[in-house]
Parts: structure tokens; sequence; C-alpha cells
């Protein structure tokens, strides 16, 4: 048995169809699901390998990328959105089957430093100033605000605190959130608008601070069976699974909070 994780990069504003080799088995599957899931989704391709021995073929992207992909006729069985709205539009697409639609986890948005000395000062607890700690030079690693959920997101909470338009021509915009992340690791940004799980994946970043939950919707990963798919029994049982105790205890490992009753 193999679980074949695959990352897909695809440029920014573009809508290359990405054709995957389609699974080797009847029942095997390919999973669309969001950059931000990547650390969880390998884990839990692994364990349902295990406990079935169907492989998974995992894309890593955008919510946005993977959404038009979907749209576009690409081979997936399941997809996993990083919010309601891309998942919404492909219910109105027509592209996936609205009773499987189930929402698997939540999270955090955090701002993460590059410098450790960051995280003593908690910069929108104490409501510092962002450009400020920016520097002359530095921008803010951000996911694309108008498209990418993690950057709708980021916008939709500095706009609340007040913070967008001071920060709008300081942006550093990355086609996903993971990438984001790499530019603050990497040295090249200062700061980034991240989920609290992408912080506490990479050891190279600090979180400086917690943007407030009432200051944007809450954070939802709902997932779905593809309309196409061409193994939808399977697709089926795997988004059911995904909320189930299991699964829900490999999310919480890689600290994704649960949807709470009623939510």
């Amino acid at each position: 048995m193999r679980t074949r994780h695959t990352v897909i990069p695809i440029l920014r504003a573009s809508l290359i169809l990405v054709w995957l080799a389609l699974p080797a088995k009847a029942d095997d599957l390919t999973v669309f699901a969001a950059a931000s899931l990547g650390d969880a989704m390998n884990a839990l391709a692994t364990l349902w390998t295990k406990e079935t021995g169907q492989d998974i073929t995992l894309v890593l992207a955008g919510s946005s990328t993977l959404a038009r992909q979907v749209d576009a006729g690409a081979p997936a069985d399941v997809m996993v959105s990083a919010n309601d709205a891309w998942m919404d539009w492909l219910v109105e697409q027509g592209r996936v089957e609205v009773e499987s639609r189930v929402d698997v986890a939540s999270n955090r948005l955090v701002i993460v430093a590059y410098d450790p000395a960051a995280a003593s000062r908690d910069i929108i607890t104490a409501q510092t100033d962002i450009v400020g700690e920016l520097g002359a030079e530095g921008r803010l690693a951000i996911a694309l605000p108008e498209a990418v959920p993690a950057g709708i997101y980021a916008k939709t909470a500095l706009t609340h605190l007040g913070l967008w338009d001071g920060l709008s021509a300081r942006l550093a915009p990355t086609d996903n959130v993971r990438a984001a992340l790499a530019l603050v690791a990497l040295g090249e940004a200062p700061l980034g608008v991240v989920y609290a799980t992408d912080a506490q994946s990479d050891r190279r970043v600090v979180i400086a601070g917690v943007l407030p939950d009432d200051s944007h919707p809450q954070i939802r990963y709902p997932a779905a069976v593809v309309s196409d798919s061409r193994n939808a029994p399977a697709a089926t049982r795997f988004v059911a699974w995904l909320a189930d105790e299991a699964a829900q205890e490999i999310f919480a490992r890689f600290g994704f909070l649960p949807i709470g009753p009623g939510e």
C-alpha cells in the first residue's frame, strides 16, 4: 500500500488545469485540500490508507485555485476548502454534492514575526503600530486578500481593527497561506498573517499577536464530495470520516479547533 501526497504549485491568477493521473485502484481517492491543511491531511491520508487499504493522492493549494480547478473538470473526488465562500461557489456551479458537505475543523488567525523578540510585544493586544514594526522597507506577508481564504479573513480582521488602510500598500501577497508563512520564516518579510496552525508548524517564526475571533467570520473548513467523482462511494465515506473521532483527534494534534455544536 502507498499513500501519495502531491503538492501542485500553480501561478497566481492562472487557470492552468492540472490533469492528474487517475488512482491505480477503483476505490483510490484524489483529495483537493487547502494548503493550510497540509500537515494534518498527510497524517489523515496515512491513517485512512492504513485502515482501508485505499490510497490517497493529495493536491494542496489555495482554496480559490483548487475550486477553479474542480470547476474546470479536474479529476478530484473530494474538496476541502478553507472557507465557506469557495465551497458555496462550487455548490452554485453544481460541482459538489451538497448533501455530503460537512465542516471538519476551525482555526484562528495570528500575526507571525521573524524576530523572536516580537513574541513579547503582542502587537495586536497592545495596538502597536504594525507599520512601525515593518520598518522602512518591510512588508506584511499575506495570502491574496481578494481570493484566498486566509487573505480574505486577514483583510476583514485588519479592517475591523482599523489597521487595513495603513497596511494595504505594504503587503507581500502570496498564492496561499503557506507561501506567506515561508516569506516570514525565511526572513524575507518581518511579519505575516497566517493561521495559528501554520505558526505552530514552523519554529522559525514566533506569534506576535492573535487577531480577535470577533474581528472576522469563524474560520471553517468544509469538505464535500465532488459531483464528478469517479469513486463516489469511497469519497462519501472519506468525507464523513473526517468528522469522526479518529480524524478529529488528528486535526487537534495539528492545532485545529473543532466546530462547536450548532455552529
